[in-house]
């Protein structure tokens, strides 16, 4: 007797679906949004920190003054408006003209996820190989599985990729005959880890990826969010060939406007609008024209500091609960900016595993398992301190730390845990290990 699916077609998807799973993030979503849960699962940037009235004001001019174009179809490639003003926000980091920075080889795309797609429609054929930091970005794991390449992570320390890994890596990759195509990293204030690649190593991965033949696809949401001076200059500000630096304005404006851009070499930027134009025809003309607006019109410098000053003070929040609160043998980053805490669990307990109980708490984080390709990852938690206010990030620790406790209590009644209890993380600590997962 043959067995039976709830979806008729089943038979009839393309290959590449069969392989598409739901983001672990995605699923919680629906648990984390509930008033009762402390979320500290999401990668939501605290909107309410915007001065709203006068982004509604904005807004409200450009449907009323400049809708007969701002409502109207565009160009693939984005208004020449928003690449300029684009530039004048990368030349912030130091990618700027001097390095080759221009709005010609600037395309916009609907948010950093868009980017991502079109960087693996132009280069990966299936079976094709990606080089990624393990653990790396849920969103990036789920493009290159629906291209159908295979991610190969390579590990990380308290300084970001080790790049002696990454030149093992590649080695091993080309002995066994494997088509590595590019390098997929997010050098600063990574996601989910919340390091940062340090400045000696970036000249070395650039060395590396570049005898070796690899591109190197740079994402950077986060650069400009930095706590504690400034972060190291881009990987596209030291190389312009062969470095796709990918952004976007989800999180130092506007997530719901899904805004983002890539700068490319020169000979890619058609390649890349044609690709785009087949998605989508063109980016929003509306969203494109309030970003600009933005940038043109409003303090937009002075508001990438009160967001960065909000962060600081609900990551201190963060370090300062778990430091207080965690079970012995839990360990954790110390990020300089950005969004996330990645903490290392106790001996023998299993993010995952755990989670329905954490909910049960009535609090969400994500499963490490969610930021590698090869379901590892879960002895480790992904924690998001953007968005909950200093006081419910506490409550959450408070409640995460007790669901960790009942969890040790579980397995020293029926089953011991395996291996010596880690030291305990403390805000400001090492990185544990040369292994982040």
């Amino acid at each position: 007797m043959t067995g039976t699916t709830l979806d008729d077609y089943t038979d009839r998807y393309a290959r590449r679906v069969r392989g598409m799973t739901a983001s672990e993030i995605r699923a919680l979503f629906a648990v984390a949004s509930r008033p009762e849960v402390v979320s500290l699962a999401g990668g939501a940037p605290y909107i309410a920190a915007l001065p709203l009235d006068a982004v509604g004001e904005m807004l409200g001019r450009l449907g009323s003054e400049h809708g007969a174009t701002t409502l109207q179809y565009g160009i693939g490639q984005g208004t020449l408006e928003l690449r300029e003003r684009i530039c004048e926000v990368m030349s912030l980091s130091g990618i700027d003209a001097a390095c080759g920075a221009s709005p010609e080889d600037v395309v916009v795309t609907v948010g950093g996820q868009q980017a991502l797609d079109l960087v693996a429609r132009l280069f990966l054929d299936p079976g094709d190989v990606v080089l990624a930091e393990g653990p790396t970005y849920v969103g990036a794991l789920g493009v290159f599985q629906a291209a159908q390449a295979q991610v190969v992570h390579v590990p990380m320390d308290e300084d970001g990729l080790i790049p002696e890994a990454l030149e093992t890596a590649i080695a091993d990759l080309a002995r066994a005959g494997q088509r590595v195509k590019f390098l997929y990293t997010i050098p600063t204030y990574q996601n989910p880890t919340g390091v940062t690649l340090s400045e000696e190593r970036r000249e070395r991965v650039l060395d590396i990826c570049e005898r070796a033949g690899l591109l190197v696809v740079e994402d950077d949401p986060y650069g400009q969010l930095g706590f504690e001076g400034e972060a190291p200059a881009p990987l596209r500000a030291r190389r312009r060939d062969g470095v796709f630096y990918l952004s976007t304005f989800s999180k130092t404006f506007a997530p719901g406007l899904r805004v983002g851009w890539i700068l490319a070499p020169h000979a890619v930027r058609d390649k890349l609008v044609i690709a785009s134009e087949a998605q989508i025809l063109c980016p929003s003309g509306f969203a494109q024209a309030a970003v600009a607006t933005y940038l043109g019109t409003m303090p937009w410098r002075q508001q990438l500091k009160v967001y960065r000053e909000v962060y600081r003070e609900r990551r201190d929040a963060l370090l300062d609960a778990m430091a207080d609160l965690m079970p012995e043998g839990t360990n954790w980053t110390t990020p300089a900016g950005g969004l996330f805490v990645w903490a290392t669990l106790p001996d023998g307990l299993d993010s995952k595993a755990m989670m329905p109980r954490a909910v049960a708490a009535r609090v969400a984080y994500v499963p490490g398992t969610g930021f590698y390709a090869d379901g590892t990852g879960t002895g480790a938690m992904r924690l998001n301190f953007s968005f909950p206010p200093p006081e419910r990030i506490r409550e959450g620790v408070r409640r995460l730390a007790g669901v960790m406790e009942q969890e040790i209590a579980m397995r020293r009644v029926f089953g011991a845990v395996g291996g010596a209890a880690g030291r305990r993380g403390r805000a400001g600590s090492d990185v544990p290990g040369p292994d982040l997962a």
